[in-house]
């Protein structure tokens, strides 16, 4: 910005950096001192210069990828921040992840020694989840048990931080109402109805119908032939009344 000088000048002296940070460091007034004298919460907030406890709590989770030929076991450390007071927080604080395979080894210690960099420097670090789990592998994704579809390794890995972070309260996943889960109860209901009827219906198919609604994962019972819902990911899909409708979350194409 241009200014204009009006009267001679005299003399001048440059502002150095030095000159800024005297005039910062200047003595407070009184009032202003007698104000940060006043005691604080001692709440310590997750940072980089917190050093590693000798002793840490954590969880193991356990991957069995198509894509690998040995299962990958997901170690996450925590460390407890105002331990025994109102304040106390879990956070995580370093990740290791093993295998007896060791084709991904190399990009694997680089991921888990930024992901640890990125928890000790403390924050909001859930952003590292959605990231991971953006992450697709060009040859293809695949399902995981439950029907839960996984664009890569890397996005399961993300999935797996994900559970970990919900379990130590970092992250809070909206619980569905009790009119969705009344809805979606509702509709599993009338999927098996109709399967068993139509079963019934035709002499010597009833092995072929049961089978329709078989067991597809660990604790559910999606049908074999449902497809993926593109809003929770899960192959929960089924065709009712003429309308695509999700099993697992309760969406409807129909609305």
């Amino acid at each position: 910005m241009a200014v204009k000088i009006d009267r001679k000048i005299k003399g001048y002296s440059v502002v150095t950096p030095d000159d800024k940070a005297r005039e910062t460091a200047a003595p407070a007034p009184a009032a202003d001192r007698d104000a940060a004298a006043e005691p604080k919460d001692n709440v310590i907030q997750m940072h980089e210069r917190i050093e590693r406890p000798d002793v840490l709590i954590g969880s193991t989770y356990k991957i069995k990828s198509p894509l690998v030929e040995h299962a990958m076991y997901v170690t996450i450390n925590d460390i407890v921040l105002n331990a025994g007071t109102e304040h106390e927080l879990r956070r995580p604080f370093e990740v290791f992840i093993n295998s007896k395979s060791m084709d991904h080894f190399q990009w694997i210690v680089a991921l888990t020694r930024i992901m640890s960099a990125v928890f000790r420097k403390g924050g909001d670090v859930t952003f590292l989840v959605e990231e991971m789990k953006a992450v697709f592998d060009p040859r293809g994704g695949y399902f995981k048990a439950g029907g839960v579809y996984m664009p890569s390794l890397v996005a399961e890995i993300g999935a797996v931080v994900e559970e970990h972070m919900k379990s130590i309260g970092l992250i809070h996943d909206p619980e569905m109402s009790a009119h969705q889960k009344a809805l979606i109860a509702e509709k599993r209901k009338q999927y098996e109805e109709r399967a068993k009827g139509a079963s019934a219906a035709v002499n010597g198919t009833a092995a072929a119908r049961e089978e329709d609604v078989a067991v597809t994962g660990e604790g559910t019972s999606f049908p074999p032939s449902a497809t993926m819902c593109h809003k929770c990911s899960t192959k929960a899909l089924v065709i009712m009344d003429g309308c695509a409708t999700c099993l697992n979350c309760g969406y409807s194409k129909c609305g």
